[in-house]
């Protein structure tokens, strides 16, 4: 469910109650484990870890580049981990893990948030730099 949010604080009061129950904790794991210079937005209509254009402005769509998303959905939540994009061996990692989860390259798609395994995720978060994330970023998109 795309929002039309602003904020991150106008975003989660439009949550029910059941949803920011999931949404706040996970918010706060991504805070807490988040590298220095990666800043919480609102964009793509979710909540949404970017390394701002001021810092790197030369991406491909001319915006942020994303890090991580947290969005609710039409049938539960979704976590968007770009670090697993940028590792197979995380994802593997996290596959091995947890094998009841919905997953897509970058994407963890969940009802509870006893079905994620949080310190493997805040591992994920914590896994990279600005820079070294920069530097995937430049590898990845140079392979485009």
């Amino acid at each position: 469910m795309r929002s039309e949010a602003t904020t991150v604080e106008a975003y989660l009061s439009e949550l029910t109650s059941e949803q920011r129950s999931v949404i706040e904790p996970l918010r706060k794991l991504i805070l807490e484990n988040l590298p220095e210079g990666i800043q919480e937005s609102m964009n793509w209509g979710m909540i949404s870890y970017e390394i701002p254009l001021r810092s790197f402005p030369d991406t491909y769509n001319k915006q942020p580049i994303g890090y991580a998303a947290l969005s609710v959905q039409k049938h539960g939540f979704s976590l968007y981990l770009m670090p697993l994009y940028m590792d197979d061996k995380k994802m593997a990692k996290l596959q091995k893990q947890s094998k009841k989860l919905m997953m897509g390259k970058s994407c963890i798609r969940f009802k509870t948030l006893e079905q994620l395994p949080l310190d493997l995720i805040a591992e994920i978060l914590r896994s990279y730099t600005v820079e070294t994330y920069i530097a995937a970023y430049k590898n990845i998109k140079g392979s485009l």
